[in-house]
């Protein structure tokens, strides 16, 4: 088997052994603990691949996931259907969104400093106008959503919503990241680091740098907006303080950079870290802030390159993986 599959299915069976050994029966926030590091565990592989791997920083990701929350949930209650029919219809429509975004910052040579600018001004100005329209999104108060259930399942035995919703975000992360594995051992990874490494030098060998651009940003979107309706689903409702940039684009950022930009494990490493100290920080209070901001401080003093690349040097320092490897190799 193909040491690849073998990542893919490592992650499939800690996804897997979640739910038995952490879900409690009548307790939801352990649950909720896990499907928020799923969920957040999507955006940031979503953001690896547009940003670690072509230098396009879009710092929307919040407003992208309300698009495809809003169009959701709109879409089934104009159309009268269920919203897993309109899901993908929302995440197409944030895919569309992010290519005329990274076509036009291609077009225009745009560096990655510019277009961080021009996403963040969506960004504000998209959940501004989420706000102004409340005859159609309910503004601030949101719409009520809880849709985005597969009934069969949870009248299995053991099977609950939470348990449900967390496999159902497990499964939508593997396939991002079989996605990613395939891009990177494809002429798609080869063609992103080059664009990466000197964008001048890529185009003079006759790559079309627009061209693969765009397809890194509309993956990344259309992820970012299919895994959207979700936060609605494990809240309740969707309203646009669930979107914001310090909710969604912050948090993500310092997951990528925590966990490692360009590595299959980062963004589900640095989601995992964020969220569970996020959490353990609650009780705090008031020095929460102070305290979390000085734990990034710390591990980006001593883990600049991320998590996974740091662990991934100490086990080839002592030849834990070469020897992992060769055992893999003889299965």
């Amino acid at each position: 088997m193909n040491r690849n599959y073998y990542r893919l299915a490592i992650v499939a069976l800690v996804l897997a052994l979640i739910p038995p050994l952490f879900f409690a029966p009548g307790v939801s926030y352990i649950a909720r603990i896990f499907i928020l590091m799923a969920l957040y565990a999507i955006l940031t592989t979503a953001l690896n691949i547009v940003f670690g791997h072509t230098d396009q920083l879009l710092l929307f990701t919040g407003a992208v996931a309300a698009i495809g929350a809003y169009t959701t949930a709109l879409g089934a209650q104009w159309l009268g259907v269920s919203p897993w029919i309109t899901l993908l219809l929302g995440a197409s429509f944030a895919g569309i969104v992010g290519i005329v975004v990274t076509y036009v910052a291609a077009i225009r040579n745009l560096t990655v400093i510019v277009i961080s600018i021009l996403t963040l001004a969506l960004q504000f100005s998209l959940i501004e106008l989420i706000n102004s329209l409340r005859d159609v999104t309910g503004g601030v108060t949101g719409l009520m959503f809880n849709d985005l259930r597969i009934r069969p399942l949870e009248n299995l035995p053991w099977f609950t919503e939470d348990i449900v919703l967390f496999y159902t975000l497990g499964a939508i992360l593997l396939a991002l990241l079989a996605l990613y594995q395939y891009l990177m051992n494809s002429k798609y990874g080869l063609a992103f680091e080059m664009i990466r490494q000197d964008e001048t030098a890529a185009k003079s060998i006759g790559l079309n740098v627009v061209k693969y651009k765009v397809i890194a940003g509309f993956i990344a979107t259309f992820a970012i907006g299919l895994a959207g309706p979700f936060f609605g689903q494990l809240s309740g409702f969707i309203g646009p303080g669930t979107f914001t940039f310090n909710n969604i684009d912050v948090m993500i950022l310092i997951m990528l950079i925590v966990g490692g930009l360009r590595t299959m494990y980062g963004p589900l490493i640095g989601a995992a870290v964020i969220i569970y100290l996020n959490e353990q920080l609650r009780n705090f209070a008031e020095y929460r802030s102070i305290l979390f901001g000085l734990l990034l401080m710390a591990l980006f003093l001593y883990f600049r390159q991320g998590l996974v690349p740091f662990a991934e040097r100490y086990l080839d320092k002592y030849g834990v993986r070469q020897r992992a490897t060769d055992l893999l190799a003889r299965s």
